[in-house]
């Protein structure tokens, strides 16, 4: 496995068929080379229509099983545009530059709009679902072996797609 998602996170992931292949991706995440976009239904309504969150990740000091946005902690930035604004909600695409544990989770409920469903970071139970609505929606590489630009998409599980409905009949 090259690269990993949280627990119940939807969507894609990296995984390399052999040596050579896992270690041209792991080389070209660390290098932030690779596309990572993910869908993050948000608590709360965005005045602005995109933004960038630079703030460095590190354990939490209060609870082993959080990170926490931490003085001397490494760098981590998210990039974030809105896709749909619904009442009490937004929809944003979400791209990594940096790729920490729980980054987008930790990130979001810092400046405010936890992750819905996140039972983690954020308030619990306020939509019915299985953990966060959080999609790894779209991938993008450099091929190990034919150096071709590859990029996947994959659609929002039934659930996820259901409560954005729900939320635009709202």
């Amino acid at each position: 496995i090259v690269h990993r998602i949280d627990k119940d996170t939807s969507g894609l992931l990296m995984v390399a068929k052999n040596d050579k292949a896992h270690e041209a991706l792991s080389a070209q995440l660390k290098d932030k080379k690779n596309l990572r976009q993910y869908y993050a239904l948000v608590h709360g309504e965005f005045i602005e229509n995109e933004g960038t969150i630079k703030a460095p990740l590190g354990r939490s000091s209060a609870d082993r099983k959080k990170q926490a946005v931490v003085a001397g902690g490494r760098d981590a930035v998210t990039h974030f545009k809105v896709v749909k604004r619904f009442v009490g909600y937004t929809l944003l695409q979400v791209t990594l530059e940096t790729g920490r544990t729980h980054q987008i989770r930790v990130h979001m409920a810092y400046i405010g709009h936890p992750v819905a469903g996140d039972p983690l970071y954020g308030p619990r139970k306020t939509l019915k679902g299985h953990g966060q609505f959080l999609h790894a929606k779209t991938l993008g590489f450099t091929h190990p072996t034919t150096g071709e630009l590859v990029e996947f998409t994959a659609e929002e599980p039934a659930i996820f797609k259901e409560t954005l409905e729900k939320l635009r009949e709202a």
